[in-house]
């Protein structure tokens, strides 16, 4: 039979997991990032402490990238606290983890683990498996090679015969970079100090601090380096209003919902409706994808979606909420077998959907409610403020009296990290509620949100993490 404190520890846990999908470190529209690092700082702390191996587990759990850096750091720093049995799964899902999160930020968990100075056995060896794995360590040598110099010192890694094509000189690049290389990449590098031509010959990355100590204007430099950028670096441009970007239909198809919606949104208006038959068709083919097998087996779901002014996000995160709701709204389109999606502004063009006016969350819930749907979702950050506190009550009436057997499934997902409640606003104590990072994980996360609403304590929480972490040491990671 479940305790209190075994219901106390559940709602815990979901507490962290709910932040650590939410929290980015980033300024949102309410809150600033100090506030915010206080509030994950205190969470991390907590959950280490009281639940070391749910803590751990929660890496399986489709965290953010940089809260599983943090968990991979504070489980090697506190190695010596763990019983060995501990220690052998945190092993086995620290290793998993680094194989998920992209390149640049594990390198910055390496300078961090260094400048904390965690230099214990297991830390080096964890470093050294990954770097020794790595297929083209020569073309990181360039990109971050101030890291990997500082990560081969820490991890005491022997540098001769590692892959790659760079034939040996990595050693002679990170600690001789004057010599001449047979390697081209390290040679353009070094060119690239006084060769203003070599610049267009490195990657973006690297070229953008050479373009700028030989004063390249920046148009120019933008125009020439074109050829050399990623599809993910083309998007962050796009994103931070440095170019015009434009993808073909091959690329579109290429990138997972949510970076596809941000893409969409991030386009002129005008040129949205241009391209409105191009943009939806990648999109719902998008959708489709992550739907999977699950498409059209929702039955009637209605979504109301917040499309207010603070769904603009911060100067940080711009329309990072709108975003998530797009791609949602899509997402479950494929999902469901009948769909009635409600946003908040009244439109009907999800295509053309911009942040303006305020959160009125509690009539749009009613209307959902109205067509009895099987499930409603609602994506917001949480602020019912025309009238406020609307919603709370709308769903404690719906919940406690009209349907108390929960016939209708609601679930909130809210994309923003409140950091004055240590956690993701709720709309309502009978609602569960859940942070959302990325569209794509909707599913999964309406499933889990059944343990937020009370009634299920640590026992079967416990259970569907475990079988979670199961599934995921046994997958392939996506490759890179």
């Amino acid at each position: 039979m479940e305790t209190v404190a075994d219901l106390v520890a559940a709602e815990d846990v979901l507490l962290f997991v709910n932040a650590a999908v939410a929290a980015t470190g980033q300024d949102e529209f309410h809150t600033g990032r100090e506030a915010q690092a206080w509030s994950v700082d205190f969470l991390h702390e907590y959950m280490l402490v009281n639940y070391r191996d749910l803590y751990a587990a929660v890496l399986a759990l489709g965290i953010n990238d940089r809260n599983k850096a943090r968990i991979v750091l504070r489980l090697l720093q506190t190695g010596a606290d763990a019983t060995p049995a501990q220690r052998a799964v945190e092993g086995r899902l620290i290793r998993r983890a680094l194989r998920d999160l992209p390149v640049n930020r594990v390198y910055r968990l390496f300078t961090a683990l260094k400048q904390a100075k965690v230099n214990n056995r297991r830390t080096r060896a964890v470093m050294r498996e990954w770097l020794t794995a790595r297929t083209d360590l020569g073309f990181e040598a360039v990109k971050y090679r101030g890291a990997l110099k500082r990560a081969a010192l820490h991890a005491h890694l022997d540098l001769d015969g590692l892959p790659g094509d760079a034939e040996g000189e990595v050693a002679a690049f990170l600690f001789d970079p004057k010599r001449r290389f047979a390697t081209p990449l390290f040679e353009t590098w070094r060119r690239a100090h006084y060769e203003r031509a070599a610049v267009f010959e490195l990657p973006y990355t690297v070229a953008e601090g050479f373009a700028a100590r030989h004063r390249i204007p920046r148009a120019v430099f933008l125009e020439q380096i074109a050829p050399k950028l990623t599809r993910n670096e083309r998007l962050r441009l796009q994103r931070s209003g440095g170019a015009a970007v434009a993808l073909d239909a091959a690329a579109l198809g290429r990138m997972p919902l949510t970076r596809l919606a941000a893409y969409v949104l991030a386009i002129p208006e005008r040129e949205r409706e241009e391209r409105r038959e191009e943009l939806l068709g990648a999109l719902r083919a998008s959708a489709r994808k992550a739907a999977g097998d699950r498409a059209g087996t929702w039955g009637r779901v209605a979504a109301v979606l917040d499309d207010s002014y603070s769904a603009s996000g911060s100067t940080e995160k711009r329309r990072r909420p709108l975003v998530v709701a797009l791609a949602a709204h899509v997402l479950l389109d494929a999902l469901a077998g009948e769909y009635r999606p409600l946003w908040l502004s009244g439109s009907e063009d999800p295509l053309l959907v911009r942040a303006r006016g305020v959160t009125a969350l509690g009539e749009r819930i009613v209307d959902a409610l109205e067509t009895a749907p099987q499930t409603l979702v609602v994506v917001s950050d949480g602020w019912d403020n025309a009238p406020a506190s609307l919603a709370a009550e709308v769903l404690r009436v719906w919940t406690t009296r009209l349907d108390p057997e929960r016939r209708t499934a609601i679930v909130h997902l809210n994309p923003v990290f409140d950091a004055d409640g240590i956690g993701v606003r709720r709309l309502a104590p009978s609602v569960p509620t859940a942070g959302v990072r990325d569209a794509e994980d909707l599913p999964e996360l309406v499933a889990f949100a059944r343990f937020d609403d009370g009634r299920v304590g640590l026992a079967e929480l416990r259970a569907a993490v475990d079988a979670r972490v199961t599934r995921w040491l046994e997958e392939e990671p996506w490759a890179a």
